[in-house]
């Protein structure tokens, strides 16, 4: 099988009339560069070029050979430029299912500062605490929590660092005291709410496990945020979602030598066969914003 490097070296080494001068061009050593072209004599089994100590110049079947040679490196040169152009303009219609917090406070404004970019694409955004069936539901990727579980699945990495974090604002400590253990906790309201179907009111803390309770419950996570910013009590989050309000100043990260467990975030398809231009650029788009997230 002829390979393209060894097909760019031999056009190289046919223009500039040296094996060393097309290998310092290509940032190879020299025998590797003749190397190259006798791999492709070898595939071709004829002669390209006729070799003294003092000059390189191209045989008959060489001079031959030549022109196939840069038909079809100037063929892939153009498909590639295609497939970049098509890329740099998408189009079409994108379907992302994401978590309700994460989807309305972080995800919301950057993914219509993606479209804005890209005004051909049409975006269909869809928010649930519920995980997404892609297989059932009418959507190409969702934003999820989690290790990826289901083989079936294509998972790429968003936020692969994420934690929850004990959060609380600073009204409701200067109100009803700081906590000092996870114990403490069983002394405060704790802002519950729904996960997959069950009450989320089992807190893991380093190596402890705390059943929490309170008078304030929902199905949608993005409220116990609310009510914490409101100075309601204490709720337990992934960094992402409260991140804003930690570095505003509108909620205090507590009980910080009592790591929570890790809550990696993932882009995931259903096939690799779906990882479009479009999903790809927005992989990139997203991982490069979460990184800014990223505690210290």
């Amino acid at each position: 099988m002829i390979r393209l490097d060894d097909l760019g070296i031999f056009v190289r080494s046919a223009a500039l009339g040296s094996f060393t001068a097309a290998a310092r061009e290509a940032d190879l050593l020299p025998g590797q560069a003749a190397e190259a072209v006798k791999r492709l004599e070898r595939e071709l089994d004829v002669r390209l070029f006729a070799r003294t100590t003092r000059s390189l110049r191209l045989t008959a079947e060489g001079e031959q050979y030549l022109p196939s040679a840069l038909i079809a490196l100037e063929a892939l040169r153009h498909g590639r430029d295609n497939l970049r152009q098509e890329s740099a303009q998408l189009s079409g219609t994108l379907q992302v299912a994401a978590p309700s917090d994460l989807g309305r406070n972080v995800l919301l404004p950057w993914l219509t500062a993606f479209r804005r970019e890209h005004p051909q694409l049409n975006l269909r955004f869809f928010l649930s605490d519920q995980i997404a069936d892609l297989f059932r539901d009418p959507v190409d990727i969702a934003i999820r929590y989690g290790l990826n579980a289901d083989a079936n699945y294509v998972a790429l990495p968003l936020a692969p660092w994420n934690r929850k974090v004990l959060v609380a604002s600073p009204e409701y400590l200067a109100r009803e005291g700081t906590v000092q253990a996870p114990e403490d906790l069983l002394e405060h309201q704790c802002l519950l709410y729904m996960q997959q179907g069950r009450v989320y009111d089992k807190w893991q803390l380093g190596t402890q496990t705390v059943q929490v309770r309170g008078a304030l419950l929902c199905d949608d996570a993005d409220i116990a945020r609310r009510w914490a910013v409101g100075g309601e009590g204490i709720t337990y989050k992934s960094w992402l979602d409260v991140s804003d309000d930690v570095l505003a100043g509108r909620l205090v990260v507590l009980l910080q030598d009592y790591p929570g467990p890790t809550m990696p975030l993932s882009l995931v398809c259903p096939h690799r066969k779906q990882l479009s231009p479009a999903v790809r650029q927005l992989h990139a788009w997203l991982s490069s914003r979460f990184a800014e997230l990223e505690r210290d």
